[in-house]
């Protein structure tokens, strides 16, 4: 095989040093010597595939690195799912080359990528079979967030109805192999009858199959993929999105990733994205913090609707409940005063007690009999303690 170069440029040069892109590309040396296609296109492949020099591996940590920091730089107007691809991904096949399959690389760096528009796609469809109901859960998606994010789109040839544009920007996805691994392999695909399917034949079950290779980003390569918000494009009527856009791409993409697959031949299972694992631990634990906050905001704005006697008893019932109890009886075991719950429900108490001025008096000696109850249950009043449990249901009784 041999280069479609000058012979000034290969008679002492070596290209063994290029980026995989470069290899497949400018000085591909994939040519017969007289200057056919070859036959076996497997070595061609297998020749970009293996190349992959310190140089690019550098370059292509500096554009991740300028991506995780650009995107800590915006904020909260960028979305990032750090991920790991579980499947090979193929993209940019139909592009023109003598080998007949082509691929996608970032020029003038000669790295293989999915470019943000791939992205783009992939995630509206996600969001498109989200919002049908089809699949369950609509993780909060809709037709008019779909326009919003993704922008409005029309019908091929209409030329009259208004196209606007979404508010998400989608940024190129760049792959990290694992240490001392290539960032490319060779798959290959097998037609069993391309006499029928491409030349017009008859179908039948006698033809030879036909491998044909093709290049990919192999599973196990990590990568970051990034979501950018600009909240002035979003519309007036939309505008709970400013703040909830972030957890409708989050479920496009786990849904993409999952069922949908980046990149091509995505229907025989190619370009499934997980996300990666210490990143899905982060985001659960994340997940139940936030859950666990909603809860609490929720109890709290139920207890400030209910009466100041009600709040008081709900509260100490609250903090009585987190004390030791009998595991054989359930009972509560009855707490030393001296210990470090006393005086904390004590100041509980006078913390409530000025709220409690618009009650009636029988409501407030009916407050302190319950309080004088549960603080019995749970703890040996007697002595300095029995006289300052006192004073409080006498500052509850108003007296």
């Amino acid at each position: 095989m041999t280069h479609a170069l000058p012979d000034y440029l290969t008679r002492n040069v070596g290209f063994d040093d290029c980026p995989p892109g470069h290899r497949f590309g400018l000085y591909f040396a994939g040519w017969e010597a007289d200057w056919r296609k070859p036959s076996n296109k497997t070595p061609a492949f297998k020749t970009v595939a293996s190349a992959l020099p310190q140089h690019s591996r550098d370059a292509l940590a500096a554009i991740r690195q300028r991506q995780a920091l650009l995107a800590t730089q915006l904020g909260d107007t960028v979305f990032a799912h750090p991920a790991r691809l579980t499947a090979p991904l193929a993209t940019g096949l139909g592009n023109e080359h003598p080998l007949e399959n082509g691929f996608a690389f970032l020029n003038p760096h000669g790295l293989p990528y999915l470019a943000g528009s791939g992205v783009k796609g992939v995630l509206r469809r996600a969001a498109e079979e989200l919002e049908s109901g089809e699949w369950g859960d609509a993780a909060g998606w809709s037709q008019t967030a779909i326009d919003a994010l993704f922008g409005l789109e029309t019908e091929s040839g209409d030329t009259q109805a208004t196209r606007t544009r979404g508010a998400l920007l989608f940024w190129d996805l760049f792959f990290q192999p694992p240490a001392n691994k290539v960032a490319l392999s060779v798959e290959v695909m097998t037609p069993h009858h391309a006499g029928y399917l491409q030349n017009g034949g008859t179908p039948h079950a006698n033809e030879s199959p036909n491998p044909i290779p093709f290049l990919a980003i192999p599973a196990g390569c990590e990568c970051t993929l990034y979501v950018q918000c600009n909240p002035a494009l979003i519309p007036a009527g939309a505008a709970e999105l400013r703040q909830g856009w972030q957890a409708l791409v989050e479920a496009a993409v786990e849904h993409a990733g999952e069922w949908l697959g980046f990149g091509a031949k995505t229907a025989v299972g190619y370009g499934r994205l997980g996300i990666d694992p210490k990143a899905q631990a982060e985001r659960a634990a994340r997940r139940e913090a936030e859950a666990v906050e909603r809860r609490k905001q929720d109890a709290e704005a139920a207890l400030a609707s209910m009466p100041p006697d009600q709040q008081l008893l709900n509260r100490l019932d609250a903090r009585l409940s987190s004390l030791p109890t009998d595991p054989r009886t359930k009972t509560p075991i009855l707490q030393l005063t001296s210990g470090k719950d006393w005086l904390p429900t004590l100041e509980l108490i006078d913390a409530h007690a000025g709220a409690l001025a618009e009650l009636a008096k029988p409501q407030r000696e009916a407050l302190a009999s319950e309080i004088k109850k549960r603080l019995g249950a749970y703890f040996k009043v007697e002595g300095k303690a029995d006289k300052a449990m006192k004073e409080r249901l006498a500052a509850v009784r108003g007296g």
